[in-house]
């Protein structure tokens, strides 16, 4: 195991801003492969979502400009969720949407991956994602993983740690990390950045936990800008609305507001040593799509899996505090416990 997750190494590492799993940044010397050299032909797990059907109609249009190097979803396994419902029962008509764009329906993962070069991991059910992902891992090709990247924190480290031992770039991200907006005050727009509050729709899923399944879209905004080291948070909660506000280790503190009533937008403020920034509004997906075919081409990851993993913990301890009725919960606590059931569910899988 020791080429695997180490518990100190993660504790000491994503306990803090900035620092990495050592899987972090450009995996290219890591994994020593020539992506250059990767063919164009994508794949899709999952059509029990709309995300599958428009990103579908991005790639597999004829483009001119070509803004996605020839990149063209070529097949796709339709079976996502297994019980949810509201993704179930959309996975006819979508399996239809894309077979009119050309995309080849098959009958398992396995068929998928003989097809395909790079695959996009979208099924909506997150609980699903680590098992859907390993036969991805193990047939060595790239990979994103849609949100959330798994169901649990605990799933999600295993996620990355197979992922390195497989030598397999991974990374997963909801498209409101790249809006512009966003992405002008990561590139120092208002200087250094003293504090967020974000928001989003936060629709509930009782299989998941209640920020992994919409509000997690909120909850990407507040972290592409703020950044890594949240120490604690609490959250208050009422049928309508919920507020996590988190403080960082060097004081900061950001707030994610999520809602379920009134019209549904995403956005925020972003308060910096410059001034203040709007965050917002969405510009849809491509923004996202262009960093997927990016990844694809160079094996370089756009979201440190640390970054990923402790937005895990953040909603992880929202539940924790929400059953605690809205007591203060310290990130590390939810980190250790995901931990070593993350360390057990290793030793079964390699």
């Amino acid at each position: 195991m020791k080429s695997l997750y180490d518990r100190r190494r993660f504790i000491k590492t994503t306990a803090a801003a900035g620092a990495g799993l050592g899987f972090a940044g450009s995996v290219l010397p890591l994994f020593g492969r020539n992506f250059s050299q990767q063919g164009k032909r994508v794949g899709i797990i999952g059509l029990d979502t709309s995300h599958s059907v428009a990103f579908t109609k991005v790639f597999n249009k004829e483009d001119p400009e070509a803004v996605y190097r020839g990149y063209k979803i070529v097949a796709a396994y339709p079976q996502g969720s297994l019980d949810i419902e509201s993704s179930v029962s959309r996975i006819p008509d979508y399996t239809e949407q894309v077979k009119k764009m050309g995309v080849e329906i098959v009958n398992s993962i396995d068929d998928l991956l003989k097809k395909v070069d790079v695959v996009l991991l979208e099924t909506n059910d997150g609980r699903r994602h680590l098992e859907q992902a390993i036969p991805v891992f193990k047939a060595g090709k790239t990979l994103f993983i849609d949100k959330p990247i798994t169901a649990s924190l605990t799933d999600g480290i295993v996620v990355f740690e197979l992922a390195k031992h497989y030598k397999v770039p991974v990374f997963s991200s909801s498209s409101l990390r790249f809006m512009p907006t966003a992405q002008e005050v990561v590139n120092g727009k208002i200087g250094k950045v003293l504090g967020a509050d974000t928001y989003s729709p936060c629709s509930l899923e009782k299989t998941h936990p209640d920020f992994f399944w919409y509000g997690i879209h909120g909850v990407e905004i507040l972290y592409t800008v703020m950044g890594t080291g949240c120490r604690e948070l609490q959250r208050v909660h009422t049928e309508g609305t919920d507020v996590a506000t988190g403080i960082w280790e060097d004081g900061r503190i950001g707030v994610f507001r999520g809602t379920r009533t009134g019209k549904h937008f995403y956005g925020g403020t972003a308060y910096g040593e410059n001034g203040n920034s709007v965050l917002g509004p969405y510009g849809g997906y491509e923004s996202l799509l262009v960093e997927i075919v990016k990844f694809f081409e160079t094996g370089a990851v756009p979201v440190k899996p640390e970054e990923t993993l402790e937005m895990l913990a953040f909603m992880e301890a929202a539940d924790e505090s929400k059953r605690r009725n809205g007591a203060s919960v310290k990130l590390a606590g939810v980190r250790d416990r995901a931990e070593k059931a993350a360390m057990k569910k290793l030793k079964q899988l390699i």
